[in-house]
C-alpha cells in the first residue's frame, strides 16, 4: 500500500513479513484461490526488533541474509510493515471518480486527521467505495502513514540482505488478503506473534487496523526466563500445555507446566485487553460497522483453546484460520501473513 510498483504477471514477488520474533518469506500460488506455495521462516533473538521498528540492521540483515541461503527463495520481495506508530484513517470524502482528482483530495484532507508532519511521512490510500453519509454519498477512503524514516531503515537492512523491495504494505492488509472476509459483515483479524496486529474488514476491504505490543513471542520470552528453558524448549512447552485443558490431564513436570499456563493466562489477558483497546477504538469511529467475528491467525494457532478463550474474554466469537498450504511441514502460523503480502493489493 505505501510503496508500489508493478510487476509483470510472470514474476514471482515473495512476501516478506518482519516481526519483531521471527522473518517470514512466502511465495504463493493463486490458481484455483490463494495457496502457499513455499515458505521459510527464521526466529529473531530478542531486540532486533522491537514494537515492529529496527533497533539492530545488521542482526536484521543477517538474518534475513541466512534465511535466503537456506531457502533459495525469488529474491523480488513485498514488504510487510507493522507497528504502534502507523496511523490509517477512514476518510470521507466528495464523491470524485476522476483518480488525480480523488488524490488530491486525499492529500489536501489528510494532514487535518494524520499526526505527523506531511513532509516527513509516507503516505498512501485504498478506496472503499461510496457509502451514504448524513452529509450525503461520500467517497470512502482508508488512509495510511508511517514516518519515513522507519520505512528506510526497514528497507535498507532488506536490500542489505541481497533483496529488490518491490513494494511495501501493510502487514494488515496482507493478513485480510490471505484470509478474506467473504460476502458477510465485518471480521476482526488478530494476527499474535512478536506483536498483537488487530485489523477489521469487510468485503470492500480493510476498514481499521491498529498494532499493540505483545504476543506469543512475550509469553514464550517469559517462561524461558523463568524456568531457565530455552526460547525454543518454551514455545513446545506452551503448545503442549495449551489454556484449557485441565492442569492433571496434562502430560510432564507439574510445576512447569503450572508455569506455563500460568504464563499463558498471564498472556492471553494482555493480548485481549489490546484486542479490547484496539475494538473501542474502531467502535468510536462514526463509520464503524458491527463486528460479527472473529480470526486468529499467526503463531497464536498452535496454542491449543485459544481461539476459544478469546471469544469468552471478548464476548466475539472466534475461530483460528491459516493460509492454505501446499507445502508440506510448513509453518503456517507464521507464514499466512506473508503469503497475504505476496498479493499485490492493487
Amino acid at each position: 500500500m505505501l510503496k508500489r510498483k508493478r510487476t509483470p504477471k510472470t514474476s514471482s514477488v515473495v512476501g516478506l513479513d518482519l516481526d519483531p520474533g521471527h522473518v517470514a518469506a512466502a511465495e504463493v500460488t493463486t490458481q484455483g484461490g490463494l495457496a502457499l506455495a513455499r515458505g521459510a521462516v527464521a526466529h529473531l533473538r530478542p531486540g532486533v526488533l522491537r514494537d515492529g521498528e529496527v533497533t539492530d540492521p545488521p542482526a536484521l540483515t543477517e538474518a534475513i541474509a541466512g534465511l535466503w541461503a537456506e531457502s533459495d527463495l525469488p529474491r523480488r520481495v513485498r514488504l510487510g510493515i507493522a507497528n504502534q506508530r502507523i496511523v490509517v484513517r477512514a476518510l470521507d470524502l466528495p464523491p470524485l471518480d476522476d483518480a488525480k482528482a480523488l488524490e488530491a483530495a486525499v492529500r489536501s484532507t489528510a494532514p487535518d486527521h494524520i499526526p505527523m508532519p506531511m513532509d516527513e511521512a509516507v503516505l498512501d490510500f485504498q478506496t472503499l467505495g461510496k457509502v451514504e453519509t448524513p452529509a450525503g454519498p461520500r467517497m470512502r477512503v482508508m488512509v495510511a502513514a508511517v514516518r519515513r524514516e522507519l520505512v528506510e531503515r526497514m528497507v535498507a537492512s532488506v536490500s542489505e540482505a541481497g533483496l529488490h523491495v518491490e513494494g511495501i504494505d501493510l502487514s494488515a492488509f496482507g493478513m485480510v488478503r490471505a484470509l478474506p472476509p467473504g460476502d458477510g459483515g465485518a471480521v476482526l483479524y488478530v494476527n499474535v506473534a512478536g506483536l498483537t496486529n488487530v485489523a477489521v474488514a469487510n468485503a470492500k476491504g480493510c476498514l481499521f487496523t491498529r498494532a499493540a505490543g505483545g504476543g506469543v513471542d512475550a509469553v514464550v520470552t517469559a517462561l524461558a526466563e523463568r524456568r531457565g528453558l530455552t526460547l525454543e524448549h518454551s514455545r513446545q512447552w506452551l503448545s503442549h500445555v495449551g489454556i484449557v485443558a485441565p492442569l492433571a490431564e496434562v502430560d510432564g513436570d507439574p510445576e512447569l507446566v503450572a508455569a506455563a499456563r500460568a504464563a499463558l493466562e498471564d498472556g492471553v489477558h494482555e493480548v485481549a485487553d489490546a484486542v479490547r483497546n484496539s475494538l473501542n477504538f474502531y467502535r468510536a469511529q462514526s463509520s464503524a460497522e458491527p463486528v460479527e467475528r472473529g480470526v486468529l491467525t499467526g503463531p497464536a494457532v498452535a496454542l491449543p483453546g485459544l481461539p476459544e478463550k478469546l471469544e469468552e474474554l471478548l464476548g466475539v466469537p472466534f475461530e483460528a484460520a491459516v493460509v492454505p498450504s501446499q507445502a508440506p511441514d510448513a509453518d503456517v502460523g507464521r507464514l499466512t501473513v506473508a503469503a497475504g503480502l505476496a498479493v499485490d493489493g492493487t
